[in-house]
């Protein structure tokens, strides 16, 4: 029997996989058989999320230029570098691409900072997938089945089987990986205790889910709707709930952004716990030195502390290594960019800072007497929480404090003069470069990373402002609360922004992701793993060895056939696709898992030929 491989999930991730095996099957596999299967009821490359059947009104929120499924020289693995184009440059060269609809410019060719749609990076994903095909050895045969897999059984000695949905023959294989995305999750108390009341009241409720996905039609042209959360899928809610309904933007005399509604919106009412959106992405170019990093968290740092008995403490041992060096690419770039703002030299400056103790009271005193402009210091915390302690006297009061808070961030992330920012974004990256060994660090740093990193384009919050100046959106404030009003049948919001004030409705939308959980997971394959011994972490994600993907028992032991990558694991990186240049870690991981598949491979085939020559 040939060799076999099995990858359930043929999206982003799964085709980053096959790409590095291609890389690397010279090397490893040389000229031999094999059949790699891929598993996925949706097209290979793009997957579910990045699907053509979609609205051409959700758009990516990285641009053009930042999006590649290509390693380079930058990425510290064995396998070799096999470079390609960026979304932007494939664009250009095939003549695909315009700047999507919903912008209040005229639609052009992509450029390299626009922002494309999903349907056009699926596009793009595809290519890559069929690129990647083509480029495999031609004893490698990839089979293409549009089922949904679930269940994975076998002995750890021996090939595996994986069942379909809907066939009944299982895929037999020596080795399995799973590279699933994001996957539906059972919902945890209250959410199913607000879900019953929903029900029985005939009202509307939409739990966590990905936004393309969700049944939008409960919600009501003119009614009230109690949205949670402000992150990305509360944008994309947005703008299906206006732009799709028949809304349209345009551009004032005096430039102010202006909705014209189409009168289908429902008016949303919206809060999470810090109260205010994702910080825009950063709308300019970098110029001059770049911070050198990693400086104070690297791979040493990183050993040490994962050497200690017993791991490290996230709180005590790695955030304030975390804070150091967010610290200082901030003011690496302050110095070195702006050094009018500044009252020592960078020199002397970077000497006192390398030897205080994070997070000490001798730090502070350097920065306060280094950075005269208390607006150009690093303040975490304050970044972290920008409402804590604010009271609004009114809810007018409220709306305007928001929208000049969304204002000034979007001033700030344009202009250059604050490029601080962007590199404590490029130490952000790094950091979490470093952190895929940690496990699970639980869902504050993610959470926090993706507030400061992974920000909608600057264009949605422009759009945003326009929807709240016309009463579409309204803003609710941070430390929301929601209760089910028993007596009324209504669900009841309020927030710590506006004591006293609370808002009525007959819908709420919890308006995030479900957080991934193997425990809890809706999909019958993870579910199935979990049951049959594989290990969790506390907050529910799958262990794997950090080392190449292999799932881990709960006895620590790593299984020889099987193997885990993407956000369901403990060792999730920051995205199937990243930045170039920046040693992405799932690139990183892609490369060390292929290696280990094709070794694995290779001897099984060698112990094969030599039993049939005896």
């Amino acid at each position: 029997m040939r060799p076999s491989l099995v990858i359930v999930g043929a999206g982003p991730r799964g085709t980053g996989l096959l790409e590095r095996i291609a890389a690397n099957a010279a090397e490893l596999y040389g000229d031999r058989p094999l059949d790699i299967h891929l598993v996925d009821p949706h097209p290979p490359g793009g997957g579910r999320i990045w699907r053509h059947d979609q609205s051409p009104l959700l758009w990516m929120n990285s641009t053009a230029e930042d999006v590649t499924m290509f390693t380079d020289e930058s990425v510290e693995m064995a396998g070799p570098v096999r470079t390609g184009p960026t979304l932007a440059a494939w664009a250009r060269q095939t003549g695909n691409g315009t700047v999507p609809p919903g912008t209040a410019e005229a639609a052009g060719a992509l450029g390299p900072r626009d922002f494309a749609d999903r349907r056009l990076q699926g596009d793009y994903l595809g290519w890559v997938y069929d690129r990647t095909v083509a480029a495999l050895p031609p004893l490698v045969t990839v089979h293409e089945h549009r089922h949904r897999a679930v269940r994975v059984t076998g002995p750890r000695d021996g090939r595996q089987q994986v069942r379909l949905a809907g066939r009944p023959t299982p895929l037999v294989a020596d080795l399995v990986v799973l590279t699933l995305g994001h996957l539906g999750s059972e919902p945890p108390p209250e959410q199913r205790a607000l879900a019953s009341f929903a029900a029985t009241h005939g009202l509307t409720y939409l739990p966590p889910d990905f936004t393309a996905d969700s049944d939008l039609s409960g919600l009501r042209p003119g009614e009230p709707v109690l949205v949670r959360g402000m992150g990305l899928a509360f944008v994309d809610l947005t703008i299906l709930l206006t732009e799709g309904r028949g809304g349209r933007y345009l551009t004032r005399p005096d430039g102010q952004l202006a909705y014209l509604p189409s009168g289908e919106e429902p008016v949303l009412h919206v809060g999470s716990r810090r109260g205010v959106p994702y910080h825009s992405k950063i709308g300019y170019g970098w110029s001059g030195e770049r911070p050198p990093l990693p400086r104070f968290f690297g791979p040493a740092e990183a050993d040490e502390l994962l050497a200690r008995p017993g791991g490290p403490d996230f709180t005590r041992d790695v955030w304030p290594l975390i804070a150091k060096e967010l610290g200082f690419a901030h003011y690496h770039r302050l110095f070195t960019a702006h050094p009018e703002r500044t009252a020592v030299h960078w020199t002397d400056f970077e000497e006192k800072y390398a030897a205080a103790d994070p997070g000490s009271a001798a730090l502070h005193a350097l920065v306060a007497a280094s950075v005269p402009d208390p607006a150009d210091r690093l303040d975490l915390d304050t970044l972290d929480r920008p409402l804590t302690g604010v009271r609004f006297g009114s809810e007018a009061a409220l709306q305007d404090g928001l929208r000049a808070y969304i204002q000034a961030d979007l001033d700030r992330r344009h202009d250059p003069a604050h490029s601080p920012d962007q590199a404590v974004f490029l130490a952000l990256l790094s950091v979490y470069g470093q952190l895929a060994r940690f496990g699970d660090l639980g869902p504050w740093w993610h959470g926090f990373f993706s507030y400061l990193a992974s920000g909608p384009p600057g264009p949605r919050l422009r759009q945003l402002l326009a929807l709240s100046r016309a009463g579409v959106v309204k803003f609710l404030g941070a430390d929301v609360t929601v209760t089910a009003d028993e007596a009324a049948g209504l669900f009841r919001a309020g927030s710590a922004s506006l004591p006293g004030t609370e808002v009525t409705a007959r819908a709420l939308v919890e308006a995030r992701l479900p957080a991934p959980s193997v425990t809890h997971s809706r999909d019958a394959l993870l579910r199935g793993l979990y049951a049959d011994g594989a290990a969790a972490t506390p907050g529910g994600l799958l262990r794997v060895d950090a080392a190449d993907g292999r799932v881990l028992d709960r006895a620590g032991r790593a299984h020889p056939r099987r193997f885990a990558l993407g956000p369901h694991t403990d060792a999730r990186a920051s995205g199937a696709f990243t930045r170039p240049g920046t040693n992405a870690p799932s690139f990183r991981q892609n490369d060390a898992t292929a290696r280990t598949l094709l070794a694995f491979l290779a001897g099984r085939t060698t112990k094969d030929s030599h039993a049939a020559d005896q």
